[in-house]
């Protein structure tokens, strides 16, 4: 199904453009910015966190996801992609950036090889696999993308994207009770994630059509 190949492009792909964040200070003040009673001060300590922030603010962005403001919700899940897209070696998200602009015109195997020069420079980089499994699924590379799945997981438990990344897999691979335990997982860690929903409900029809037919 076409929408859940764009589907996942735009999960494992997300990139955040934001507009200058406030100024703090220092971390701490944005970390305490976040606790917040205005939206726009918890929004605004995101922004910062996900502009300035490292691997250990993930956790501090992570339960904004639930924020009762949908912005904020918003800019919390595009900071997550910003945080853990950096590596802290500039040359590697140079890398990464690169092979995105690779994977975006199409140009796969290009992409592939890009996403693969980044994970032999830095194997524990948990964005380098999730973005080379990406670039493998959309090759028709099923198989090899889960792969690389597993290896984001390993490194990065908490990583929505890649959790949704195995229900597409699963669902072209018609294993649909599979596709829809890992989008719930991707739920759990994340409820905001745009059409996961729908893919477990096309899931859910798949398998109710499968039993259909058994009878």
């Amino acid at each position: 199904m076409r929408y859940l190949a764009a589907l996942l492009l735009a999960l494992l792909c997300a990139d955040a453009s934001f507009a200058q964040s406030a100024d703090y200070p220092s971390r701490a003040a944005a970390l305490a910015a976040l606790a917040s009673p205005d939206a726009d001060r918890r929004a605004e300590a995101a922004e910062w966190i996900a502009d300035h922030g490292g691997a250990a603010d993930s956790e501090a962005l992570r339960r904004r996801l639930t924020d009762d403001s949908p912005y904020v919700r918003h800019i919390a899940e595009q900071g997550l992609w910003r945080l853990w897209s950096r590596s802290g070696d500039e040359t590697v998200d140079a890398l990464l950036a690169k092979g995105v602009e690779e994977m975006n015109a199409g140009r796969l195997d290009t992409a592939i090889a890009t996403f693969s020069a980044v994970i032999r420079r830095k194997p524990d980089f948990a964005e380098g696999w999730n973005k080379r499994a990406t670039a493998l699924f959309l090759a028709g590379e099923f198989r090899k993308s889960l792969a690389d799945c597993d290896e984001v997981i390993k490194r990065n438990p908490h990583h929505f994207g890649a959790l949704a990344g195995y229900g597409q897999i699963y669902f072209h691979l018609e294993q649909y009770a599979k596709a829809i335990e890992y989008w719930k997982r991707a739920l759990v860690e994340n409820p905001n994630l745009a059409g996961v929903e729908a893919g477990i409900e096309a899931a859910e029809q798949r398998l109710a059509e499968r039993r259909q037919h058994s009878i």
